[in-house]
């Protein structure tokens, strides 16, 4: 093992992918190392100095967030894998335990990089503008009485030092909190002892001086206040440490009779489960360390030292400054042209034609909200049913459902309790919805329902007609002014009786199968989609090549990505725009050399998923166009209930199309992958610094959305 406890086998013998090889089978890239080049992507931006300051102090939080959800799901998956006796994971026949030292490997210089940003870029840039993170010791005197009375006042009463002797047992450590182990005696006594002080996360995590921009962390200020805590001690050793628990808790339930007891306990479960990682600063205490590990039961592979901070997602509150001229420009999503008129129902918009929304270029409160508001005071609404995966706390549709069950309508809503890290929220509001007389699923057993559909039933004078949205993003308003989806509301008479009929499997458990217009999992979508790229291996030819177009956030179904392979083989131009993993590997002769891969990263998290296939049509209009909820990722199309639809009108066609080149032309935001898995950022070499290409897909974007309302109602309507 080497220094920084790293193993000193080959990449390939711990797992890492090796360089292609052409006369070997094709073989998939690891899912957990592609996930890491991912969230490296992810730090780019905090490294970028274009990216504005505050959004790069933002983007290091993102990125240790992610890490954190990533040893949480993934890591604890391989530990428990590795529990359970399972020796070999994924197509590439290697060992759970040989990919966490692999995850290691690969971890270990991101975190340095991670905090050689934070120390060399950040910190200097910061105090370019007057911004201050300061270490306890350069505090002034008075910085110093200013501190201490505020945590005498605000911060002490909180702290409760933990004990371990003979009548105390090792305290229980909460994932993702932050403490410090410290060793102490009694003055003059031999006897060395140990307390845990916990950094208590309801207070503010950097202490502003007051009349400065000026911060010191919590942590540091109980650090140099121990001595309070333990009056009458000597404070022989420190040690700030973070642990992380898993969180891969899965119960049978298939089985379980109640799903809502069982995912509570799992809750529970995940609470007090095993630790995957502890997070130490630099030269730490060897005896603290090892009796940290012993009584967590971790070994060395699953401790990381780190300079700088622990928790990066303190910086948050950094990025939060009143400071507008260190962001992103404020940007206000623009209401879809069609819907500009609020004098007029959305359903009679609707009848007129499908409405196609892009957010957040577009407002989904202008749009997907004024839909459900709409339909819950309408007296001619009789029903309403929407999925829930994910939705926040400050969200109109709950009190609108609300609303319509208490004034009469029917309303069914399938809230999904198996949301990870959304569990707690998702059973707060089932239970709300069911209090209000809401008829409340909990999904099919045995899948996660993650499709993001709605149906309204009206009444109107030729009877009942159903109005639907489908859409690729959560029900959720604060999210969809930062992630970037698309949605389709529509009174298609084949499309929502595909909803009905979809609905009707979520609640009532039909054995429905057959769908007329759209492509739904587990059922018809895998087959479907595997149809569309053999389609295209057959209407190839040099006189009208093959193509599809695929966007999504992760791709890594092998049997999808085998007919890529065989598509490309036969000539079929493939562009997969992947923001997260990909474990396909692109541009290898004979192979996949007809494949790219590309990722957009930026200002809005790109969350749409967007499918074309050209069909043998001279004009891309005239091909098969489709949006949705599912990636090309075996759970979704599988394990999963996900709806696709098709996109038909030709003008929405058009917008898709656009989107679509917006982000292949990229040469600001987008990174190409190479065919061992790692990624190159693009360069803008043209001389027009004002270019879509130059300034990148998200600004690009916003300028359309721009000109779509300019282009409809004059320059005066904005």
């Amino acid at each position: 093992m080497n220094q920084d406890g790293r193993p000193t086998t080959s990449p390939a013998a711990a797992g890492e992918p090796a360089p292609p090889d052409e006369d070997a089978e094709p073989k998939l890239l690891n899912r957990e190392l592609q996930w890491l080049e991912f969230n490296d992507r992810v730090l780019h931006q905090a490294i970028d100095d274009r990216t504005p300051l505050l959004e790069r102090v933002r983007f290091l939080s993102i990125f240790s967030s992610n890490l954190d959800e990533f040893f949480m799901k993934r890591v604890g998956g391989l530990r428990r894998q590795m529990a359970m006796g399972i020796d070999v994971v994924g197509y590439e026949q290697v060992t759970p335990e040989s990919v966490i030292w692999s995850i290691r490997q690969r971890v270990i210089p991101m975190i340095e990089k991670k905090a050689s940003c934070y120390r060399n870029d950040i910190l200097p840039a910061l105090r370019e503008v007057g911004i201050h993170l300061l270490d306890y010791d350069e505090l002034t005197e008075a910085e110093r009485r200013q501190v201490r009375d505020w945590y005498r006042h605000d911060v002490f009463p909180i702290l409760t030092p933990l004990a371990v002797d003979p009548g105390h047992r090792f305290p229980f450590i909460s994932n993702l909190s932050v403490s410090l182990g410290v060793m102490l005696r009694r003055f003059e006594e031999p006897e060395v002892l140990f307390a845990r002080v916990k950094i208590p996360e309801i207070v503010q995590q950097w202490y502003q001086i007051k009349g400065t921009m000026r911060f010191v962390l919590l942590r540091q200020i109980v650090r140099h206040t121990l001595a309070d805590l333990f009056p009458g001690m000597e404070i022989l050793e420190v040690l700030p440490f973070r642990v992380t628990r898993n969180a891969d808790v899965e119960g049978d339930h298939e089985d379980a009779e109640d799903l809502l007891a069982e995912i509570q306990q799992q809750l529970h479960d995940r609470r007090f489960a095993p630790v995957v990682r502890m997070q130490i600063g630099r030269n730490p205490s060897r005896r603290l360390l090892k009796f940290l590990a012993e009584e967590m039961e971790i070994e060395e592979r699953d401790i990381y030292e780190t300079a700088g901070l622990l928790n990066y997602g303190t910086l948050d509150e950094i990025a939060n400054l009143p400071l507008p001229e260190h962001r992103y420009p404020p940007w206000t999503p623009v209401t879809p042209p069609r819907l500009r008129d609020r004098e007029r129902d959305v359903f009679a918009i609707i009848r007129e034609g499908d409405v196609l929304v892009h957010s957040p270029y577009e407002s989904f409160d202008d749009s997907v909200e004024r839909f459900i508001e709409e339909a819950a005071a309408d007296d001619n609404v009789v029903a309403i049913k929407q999925a829930l995966y994910r939705t926040s706390g400050d969200s109109p549709f709950i009190p609108q459902l609300i609303r319509a069950a208490e004034s009469g309508k029917q309303v069914a809503v399938l809230v999904e309790l198996r949301a990870r890290f959304d569990e707690a929220r998702n059973i707060h509001w089932a239970r709300k919805l069911e209090d209000a007389g809401v008829h409340v699923a909990y999904g099919v057993v045995g899948l996660k329902t993650h499709t993001k559909i709605t149906l309204v039933v009206r009444r109107e004078s030729n009877g009942l007609r159903c109005y639907t949205h489908i859409g690729s993003g959560n029900y959720h308003s604060r999210t969809a002014r930062l992630y970037e989806d698309v949605g389709l509301l529509s009174c298609h008479q084949l499309i929502t009786e595909d909803v009905v009929n979809l609905f009707n499997y979520i609640t009532g458990r039909s054995t429905q199968e057959r769908y007329n217009k759209l492509l739904v999992a587990p059922h018809n979508m895998k087959r479907r989609f595997m149809e569309l790229i053999d389609r295209e291996i057959e209407l190839h030819s040099p006189e009208s090549p093959g193509r599809i177009i695929a966007k999504m956030n992760q791709l890594q179904d092998h049997d999808v990505i085998m007919a890529l392979y065989r598509a490309s083989s036969a000539g079929v131009k493939i562009d997969l725009i992947v923001r997260g993993f990909c474990t396909l590997r692109p541009g290898v002769k004979q192979l996949s050399e007809n494949i790219r891969v590309m990722s957009v990263i930026g200002r809005f998290l790109e969350h749409s998923r967007i499918y074309y296939f050209r069909n043998g049509q001279e004009d891309p209009l005239l091909g098969d166009y489709f949006i949705g909820s599912a990636d090309w990722m075996y759970r979704n199309l599988q394990n999963r209930v996900e709806a696709i639809g098709p996109i038909e009108q030709p003008e929405h066609r058009s917008r898709l199309w656009r989107i679509l080149n917006v982000a292949l032309n990229d040469q600001r935001q987008c990174w190409d992958m190479q065919p061992d898995g790692t990624y190159v950022l693009r360069r803008y070499a043209g001389d027009d610094a004002d270019s879509s290409q130059a300034v990148g897909t998200h600004q690009a974007l916003m300028r359309m959305a721009l000109e779509s309302v300019q282009s409809t109602d004059g320059p005066e309507s904005r």
